[in-house]
């Protein structure tokens, strides 16, 4: 074999995100699809990445569960009614809520979601009070595509119940999978009520905030650490973070970070211990906490309270000397029949994150992994969309199954409504880039189908198959406010789609399902689209009230004729004279 011919000798491939396999990619690099095991979709692991654990779920039955070895579920004692996901998967069940997220999971039957829900894999917050109010059921694990979690609140400075209902609705236009409400100031109980009635999505809390109200965290004790997980479980919250994995011997391992502990709960939980020299309170009564959840189905998001907040704190004793505890946590939530995520960081080098993510699958036992980021550098405030929406794209190939958004007001201060449309484009960005390279079937269709669009210069079905239509369009108009077969960034003569699509030998834009036989005129620019353009500030407002307002004589076209801009009139530069024309008008 020649050299030329091993350059062309491809690695192992995975599945195909495209469920008609189109096009001529050869498919996933990443490893084939293991459903039902511990890699169900996952990257090649690095040499010396940890391998997965050899336990489940299965292996922490409660105290008289047996495991029947001809069916291969469980057996529970005789008059115990199940309450949780993990109970009902256990026992062999599909509930309703495995059967809604089989329909929205097209890949995978509701008999698999059930088998990943036992396995500890996969969980479904869906709290039975807020299934009352409309709540359509989600999961989140590796066998499913990638979620996206919002954070939101109002803090003491900023923000109230009516502010924070307008963010709930506006993220889940915007493709948030779970909200979190992060509220600390105002009527709290108010505000998380009003979400929860509101919400489609599985609503998370983070229930140290509420129970520090009118007490300082040194007065906190146990009684009022259970009456509000009780309270909160009954108003309808799906996930709680319980950052029980700081312990009082991990405290010496942070002092010479150099931010120190950065997530509120495990701050808090730092002071309360050092002041009452005592282990961590929510450790103590773990099982308490287990109990209330239960009754409930409220699922852990176990808090990293020591996740790091620079790159210089990444990966360090005290991260992972938590992670350590949080499967052992994760054991035993899982012996109560109580459904398990884990929360991770955080900052973490782009190099780091592959292992990090592979760590948590093996100490907690491959439960699901929700991860903050990672933000890859710390130097671009403003910008930590970006910055973390690159960390999360490596983190969920690599095994999260959660994202939690970081807005452009990332250590800034309070997400606006505008922050958190960008937050939540940013990580739908990295969450559908993951599941296309983890080859999840079907994750590439809508891709495959703009790019048909787009090779036929189908401008009204591009604009349509995008994420963000009005800002597509609104871009677009800017510059070229016809529907032509070339765009204003090439213009006409150097536009290769349309050469491409000239060449008879050539597939490429000749899908007859997206064939059009003439330019049009776009519409009027919409109320949304004429904010994008002017909070963009590119065009004068005289030049965007015309888009705004424009008619098919504005661009002195004919109803019945093609307009003077397509390229099979015999002036190719008509719609550049055009063009120039009404900028000038």
């Amino acid at each position: 074999m020649s050299s030329s011919d091993r350059s062309h000798q491809l690695p192992p491939l995975g599945g195909n995100p495209s469920s008609a396999a189109q096009g001529t990619s050869p498919g996933s690099f990443a490893r084939a699809a293991d459903v039902g095991g511990p890699r169900a979709f996952a990257s090649p692991d690095t040499p010396g990445m940890p391998a997965p654990s050899e336990k489940t779920a299965w292996d922490f039955l409660p105290p008289g569960w047996t495991r029947d070895s001809a069916s291969g579920f469980a057996v529970a004692p005789e008059g115990f009614e199940p309450t949780t996901q993990l109970e009902h998967a256990r026992l062999g069940r599909i509930t309703p809520q495995m059967r809604r997220v089989a329909e929205r999971e097209p890949h995978l039957t509701a008999e698999q979601v059930r088998d990943e829900v036992a396995a500890g894999r996969m969980v479904i917050p869906a709290n039975t009070v807020h299934l009352g109010y409309g709540l359509d059921p989600m999961c989140i694990g590796r066998a499913g595509k990638t979620k996206v979690n919002a954070n939101m609140g109002a803090s003491p400075v900023s923000s109230g119940t009516d502010e924070e209902v307008e963010k709930l609705r506006w993220a889940e236009r915007w493709g948030a999978d779970t909200v979190m409400d992060l509220s600390t100031g105002g009527d709290l109980d108010k505000t998380r009520d009003a979400i929860i009635r509101n919400a489609r999505v599985p609503i998370g809390t983070v229930p140290i905030y509420s129970m520090i109200l009118g007490r300082s965290i040194e007065d906190l004790e146990a009684g009022h650490v259970l009456d509000q997980l009780e309270h909160q479980a009954a108003q309808g919250v799906d996930y709680f973070t319980i950052h029980a994995g700081v312990l009082f011997e991990h405290l010496p391992l942070v002092n010479r970070r150099l931010i120190g502990i950065v997530s509120r709960g495990g701050s808090l939980l730092a002071k309360w211990m050092i002041h009452h020299r005592q282990q961590n309170l929510m450790y103590q009564i773990w099982d308490d906490i287990c109990a209330v959840m239960r009754r409930w189905d409220v699922t852990f998001s176990i808090g990293d309270g020591l996740r790091p907040g620079g790159l210089a704190d990444a990966t360090d004793r005290a991260q992972l000397a938590e992670l350590g505890t949080l499967g052992e946590l994760t054991e035993r939530a899982w012996r109560h029949g109580v459904q398990v995520m884990i929360e991770g960081p955080g900052h973490v080098p782009f190099d780091q994150i592959e292992y990090n993510m592979k760590l948590e699958r093996r100490l907690c036992h491959g439960a699901p992994f929700y991860v903050l980021g990672p933000l890859v550098t710390d130097v671009f405030p403003g910008y930590d969309h970006i910055t973390s929406c690159i960390g999360a794209t490596a983190a969920a190939y690599h095994g999260a199954s959660m994202l939690c958004y970081v807005t452009p007001k990332e250590h800034l201060g309070l997400p606006k409504k505008d922050d958190v449309k960008q937050g939540c484009i940013a990580y739908k960005i990295a969450a559908h880039a993951a599941d296309v390279a983890l080859g999840i079937p079907g994750a590439r269709d809508r891709d495959d189908e703009l790019t048909k669009a787009r090779a036929a210069l189908n401008w009204e079905k591009h604009f349509e198959l995008s994420f963000d239509p009005d800002t597509a369009r609104a871009y677009h108009d800017e510059d070229l406010d016809v529907d032509t077969d070339f765009c204003a960034m090439c213009g006409h003569d150097w536009c290769s789609v349309r050469i491409s699509k000239e060449i008879d030998q050539f597939v490429s834009g000749k899908d007859e399902t997206y064939a059009w036989d003439q330019p049009k005129l776009s519409a009027a620019l919409t109320d949304e689209q004429r904010r994008i353009l002017e909070q963009r500030g590119v065009l004068s407002p005289k030049e965007i009230h015309r888009l705004a307002t424009k008619t098919r004589q504005t661009m002195h076209a004919d109803p019945g004729h093609k307009a003077a801009c397509h390229s099979d009139l015999a002036d190719d530069t008509a719609a550049r004279d055009l063009q120039g024309e009404v900028s000038a008008s």
